[in-house]
């Protein structure tokens, strides 16, 4: 009997092991790394953004043309929004998402007060973008992959809404997670993980840290075969 009950207790704590997670990360590795507070960074004001040129760099760089279709993940008030808008004409379009109602609430007055005809907003999940499929030339995460809490799931998610030769572009800090950044080796393995490529990296001032493109590699992989990374003092581990 004792055993019995020793059985049944190890199973209930295996069972309730991932309860501090959203189930419907629960098939997803964990990350192995903290995580930075959302909207903590408070990284810029656009006037000292557009000064340095930042959002043009980063656009240049993703090559954004007229009638390209991009997702902007993690919008905020929209900074890169209205200039993506902008970038891609009335034949283009812009996904405005993110996971703070309000912040969603802010930007929507904001479109509508300039206008912006080809953006349209919506509302994600901590673990999930809700991207439609075969949707994007490119999909933007700037200065918020880091508060990603569920890098796995997310990204897994992520992935059918490119377009065929669609692409992540994704600008950070090369700094700890849980200082508003993320180092670059973590960053590729997390993506490698899913099935991405990197296919780009560049340091540049304009956008103060750095600039990763990634493509998909041919079929995501399956949520049980990946892998989660783990950077321990400056070298980069999975599993």
């Amino acid at each position: 009997m004792r055993r019995l009950a020793l059985l049944a207790a190890l199973a209930l704590l295996a069972g309730c092991k991932d309860t501090d997670r959203a189930p419907t990360a629960r098939e997803f590795p964990k990350a192995h790394r903290p995580v930075s507070t959302a909207g903590g960074n408070g990284f810029s004001t656009e006037e000292a953004r557009d000064n340095r040129n930042e959002a043009n760099t980063v656009m240049d760089l993703a090559r954004i043309v007229p009638g390209n279709t991009v997702a902007d993940i993690g919008a905020g008030d929209g900074y890169y929004t209205v200039r993506l808008a902008e970038r891609v004409g009335a034949k283009g379009r812009v996904l405005a998402e993110d996971i703070d109602r309000n912040a969603l609430k802010g930007l929507g007055a904001r479109i509508e007060r300039e206008q912006l005809n080809n953006v349209s907003i919506r509302l994600g999940q901590p673990d999930d973008p809700r991207l439609p499929a075969n949707s994007f030339d490119r999909v933007f995460m700037v200065h918020m992959y880091h508060e990603v809490a569920e890098p796995y799931a997310f990204l897994w998610r992520m992935y059918p809404a490119l377009k065929k030769g669609g692409q992540v572009i994704v600008v950070d800090v090369d700094r700890p997670t849980d200082q508003h950044g993320i180092p670059p080796l973590l960053l590729q393995c997390e993506f490698e993980a899913v099935g991405f490529r990197l296919v780009e990296f560049v340091r540049k001032p304009e956008i103060a840290g750095y600039y990763a493109q990634f493509e998909a590699n041919g079929p995501r992989r399956p949520s049980n075969a990946i892998l989660p990374c783990r950077l321990a003092k400056g070298e980069l581990m999975t599993g």
